[in-house]
């Protein structure tokens, strides 16, 4: 591990200074070694599926961690959006000229090296892999033992793309192991050699990675996502919405797990929502008007209004207006990502402004939350913390930055 990171550290130096264009060479090899062992990857892939399900694990998970064709030919074409967008390294940021004449310029550099381990999605190899290496950093990847054949077969086919582009291999490695010390070893931060460390995983691994890491972590614990349907909602809309928000795919970070009515318009919302969420195969837990509405609906503890269930299941309640809802998201929700249905914008906007959360939406899917739907090509997570990045992690929030100063003689009396 300690070689690794020695390893990562020269090679983050060539990469800093490497060309756009040699960048986006990279970026398009790889895709097409991605595809020249698309074979090979389904092989990996189904031997992981295989042994995951020996292990009871959910349907969600196992959802997670498959890889199809279309799949296979997604993660590709996402390399080569990668490739189309702007390099943000060396773009000047801010520049000034103070009265002695020095000119200041704030320009975006990379970070250095970024320690990302993640546990289920394979994908996530190539998209870290690629948002790290166009941003200018190397990456140190540690896959979890239940994806760990995929992700290997995926890393080999990005280092052909580095090695054909003429770049160094070592700008993207795979820890050779999925042991619990290798994870260890990474949050001490590889004897200085890793700058920040980015998990993907369950809530017991960004737990023990914001517990131990001594580098800096861009992370979130879990995704308690709310969808908040408000008096003024169009019923058609919010009953898409909260479908869509809900049961798209139940086991990413940004599927809701909390609906919230507005109860000065249950009476035309509660009943058809319950229905069209049970109807598609949801787990309805909710308060004491969602189980007058519809005795299907299970009763809702506490514990439930916090729960993050990466599963066909949601927690429903009605609340008394736009007040109560922020109130309950600030109170039970994770600073991810929350969503408004309502025609009214001064209540809309009232949302978007004082939900504290790191995506909030008005009438639109929660499952945007995504880098990709931000327009970022993919993304290395959702970071919910405040500082540095927050939100999807993109190529900018990859980068740092350094002032340059330009004078012309100027000394300090």
């Amino acid at each position: 591990m300690l070689e690794l990171g020695r390893d990562a550290r020269e090679a983050a130096r060539i990469l800093a200074l490497a060309p756009t264009a040699q960048k986006n060479a990279a970026l398009k090899a790889m895709a097409q070694a991605i595809r020249e062992s698309a074979a090979k990857i389904i092989v990996a892939n189904q031997a992981d599926v295989s042994a995951a399900k020996s292990k009871d694990l959910k349907d969600s998970f196992i959802d997670r961690l498959t890889l199809t064709p279309a799949r296979i030919e997604a993660m590709a074409k996402g390399l080569e959006e990668i490739a189309e967008l702007p390099d943000p390294v060396g773009a000047t940021l801010s520049e000034w000229t103070r009265p002695n004449g020095m000119k200041i310029s704030r320009v975006r550099v990379p970070i250095g090296v970024i320690g990302i381990i993640f546990e289920s999605r394979p994908n996530v190899t190539a998209d870290a892999g690629a948002l790290c290496m166009k941003s200018g950093n190397a990456a140190i990847l540690r896959a979890g033992s239940n994806g760990f054949r995929s992700s290997t077969v995926i890393a080999e086919a990005l280092q052909q793309g580095l090695d054909a582009a003429g770049l160094p291999k070592a700008c993207i490695q795979m820890a050779p192991t999925t042991s619990r010390e290798s994870v260890g070893e990474m949050l001490s931060g590889l004897g200085g050699a890793i700058d920040v460390i980015v998990p993907r995983g369950g809530k017991n691994l960004v737990a023990r990675v914001q517990a131990e890491a001594r580098v800096p972590v861009f992370s979130h614990l879990e995704g308690v996502c709310h969808v908040y349907v408000d008096k003024a909602a169009n019923p058609e809309m919010a009953r898409e919405i909260v479908l869509n928000s809900k049961m798209r795919r139940t086991g990413v970070c940004g599927s809701a797990e909390t609906i919230l009515i507005d109860r000065a318009a249950a009476a035309r919302n509660l009943k058809p929502i319950i229905r069209t969420l049970i109807d598609a195969g949801c787990e309805v837990r909710g308060d004491a008007d969602a189980q007058a509405a519809d005795t299907r609906v299970k009763s809702a503890s506490e514990e439930d209004w916090s729960t993050e269930y990466l599963d066909a299941i949601v927690s429903l309640k009605v609340v008394d207006g736009v007040e109560a809802a922020m109130a309950h998201i600030a109170k039970y929700g994770s600073q991810h990502t929350d969503a408004i249905v309502s025609d009214d914008a001064a209540t809309a906007l009232k949302f978007l402004n004082e939900v504290d959360s790191a995506i909030v939406l008005h009438n639109a899917s929660t499952q945007f939350a995504d880098g990709g739907e931000f327009g970022f090509g993919a993304e290395i997570g959702i970071a919910t913390g405040k500082l540095h990045a927050r939100g999807p992690v993109g190529l900018e929030q990859l980068t740092t930055f350094k002032y340059q100063v330009r004078g012309s003689g100027q000394i300090r009396p």
